[in-house]
């Protein structure tokens, strides 16, 4: 057989949260591109909503059933997708984590994601170097993903803690730190509706936030519609992560302070790459030197720099979004 003909052989799975966030849409283009490239045949599933763990689980039963070569996924439930994963890996199958590393890490062959902790962080910084002085008495509000606390909503919530000063309670999960500065914790499960609706919440609590970090730039849309109701968008932070087209748009417009951007184009890109080379001649990828994950990137978004702190304005980061 051709060498053309052989590489036809070689099916990649991509198993994304859903299919609607710009997200997950710009990292199916990226792997729908680089597979045509490879002439890989990729077959791509999403879960119906954000948190649907059990379309996931069928969609890794067929992609074993189907004899896929190796499967990409962003993982809904870090944990409870860690026996699926397994039974792909003992079928001979290659699975990376795009994005959101599973729990434990090595669960996956390998992760190629954002340093989540660092957009975290970075953004935190920001939120710090704006306020200055008022740092110390801030009122911060934290919208986080969901309760079953996945990956990438922990290193999230913990870097723009750290980034802003707080100190930390356990790294591995949010909600315990003991800074009278944190008004409290909700949930938004990434969406616009659910970000309005968090924000209301600890508005209730303590009218007077004047920070509000947002695990997407989506819920950080609705929470400032949450405070504009209030009357408090004109006097508040509001800061978060994707680097969207929307959102550096919305960074542009003063509804985001700033945003750390991350690039899943290139990631899933990337992950189509290592399925090809694993197919070919069994090699599997090798993590950025000094992390258990191979790092793609983020970059900090604003048009309010902070000094000493390396960031682009919405000119360039619109020039990199999805969206």
């Amino acid at each position: 057989m051709s060498s053309a003909a052989l590489a036809q052989d070689v099916t990649a799975c991509l198993i994304t949260k859903t299919d609607t966030n710009p997200f997950f849409v710009k990292m199916k283009e990226g792997a729908e591109a680089k597979a045509a490239e490879l002439g890989v045949t990729l077959k791509a599933y999403a879960g119906k909503v954000d948190g649907d763990h059990e379309t996931q689980v069928a969609a890794i039963e067929t992609c074993i059933a189907d004899g896929a070569k190796g499967i990409l996924i962003t993982a809904s439930d870090t944990s409870a997708i860690v026996q699926s994963v397994q039974q792909a890996r003992d079928a001979g199958l290659v699975v990376i984590a795009l994005d959101t590393p599973l729990t434990p890490t090595d669960a996956a062959d390998a992760t190629f994601a954002t340093d989540n902790f660092v957009a975290g962080e970075l953004i935190g910084k920001w939120a710090a170097g704006k306020l200055g002085a008022d740092a110390a008495n801030a009122k911060i509000a934290m919208l986080n993903l969901g309760i079953s606390q996945p990956t990438v909503d922990v290193l999230r919530n913990q870097g723009f803690l750290q980034g802003f000063g707080i100190e930390l309670g356990d790294p591995n999960k949010w909600g315990d730190e003991t800074d009278p500065r944190i008004v409290g914790q909700d949930v938004t499960a990434g969406n616009e509706e659910g970000g309005r609706k968090a924000m209301e919440n600890l508005l209730t609590k303590d009218p007077a936030i004047n920070v509000v970090y947002t695990i997407n730039e989506p819920s950080a849309a609705g929470a400032y519609e949450a405070l504009k109701s209030f009357g408090r968008e004109k006097d508040v932070l509001i800061v978060s992560v994707d680097g969207g087209c929307p959102g550096v748009a919305n960074v542009k417009d003063g509804v985001i302070g700033a945003t750390s951007q991350q690039y899943p184009l290139q990631m899933a890109a990337l992950g189509v790459e290592a399925i090809k080379a694993w197919a070919d001649g069994g090699t599997k990828p090798t993590p950025t030197e000094g992390k258990d994950f191979f790092d793609t990137g983020v970059t900090l978004v604003t048009d309010e720099p902070v000094a000493g702190l390396d960031s682009i304005d919405t000119t360039k980061g619109a020039e990199l979004c999805w969206g």
